[in-house]
């Protein structure tokens, strides 16, 4: 049982805090989740690295987007095409990619994630929500 309950563990979003791709991911979800399905949480945040150690991943090395759903962790393509089922304005359509074997859709997901402080930059500490969506963030 993960300490920061009653959260709501149907659906967050954890997420490289320094990873400007990440942040401007995280931006593209949040305008695009209509139904307010989402919680947000960087893996360097204290509820991140609990769900993290919760699920025996590694806690220093984020490569990986996280969607934790109902307990179950997905990573990398399955968490991205999860989480874009979810969202308006057609991208769901973008889930049709799950027929693609899981070794492929993971072979680009990991080249973009290895080089994402290289073509995307990084910050120096993790983003800060603005008051307005401060409610859609975990600490």
């Amino acid at each position: 049982m993960l300490l920061h309950s009653p959260i709501d563990m149907e659906n967050i979003i954890l997420f490289d805090g320094v990873c400007n791709l990440c942040n401007t991911s995280v931006l593209f979800v949040i305008e695009r989740d209509k139904k307010n399905k989402f919680l947000f949480a960087s893996l360097q945040s204290s509820f991140g690295q609990e769900v993290l150690t919760k699920h025996q991943l590694n806690a220093t090395d984020f490569d990986s987007m996280i969607l934790l759903q109902n307990d179950i962790i997905y990573q990398r393509s399955d968490a991205a095409l999860r989480i874009v089922k979810e969202l308006s304005g057609g991208w769901q359509l973008l889930f049709g990619f799950i027929v693609v074997p899981r070794f492929i859709r993971n072979g680009v997901y990991d080249f973009i994630a290895k080089n994402r402080y290289k073509w995307f930059g990084k910050q120096e500490a993790c983003m800060l929500p603005t008051p307005e969506l401060k409610a859609k963030f975990i600490a």
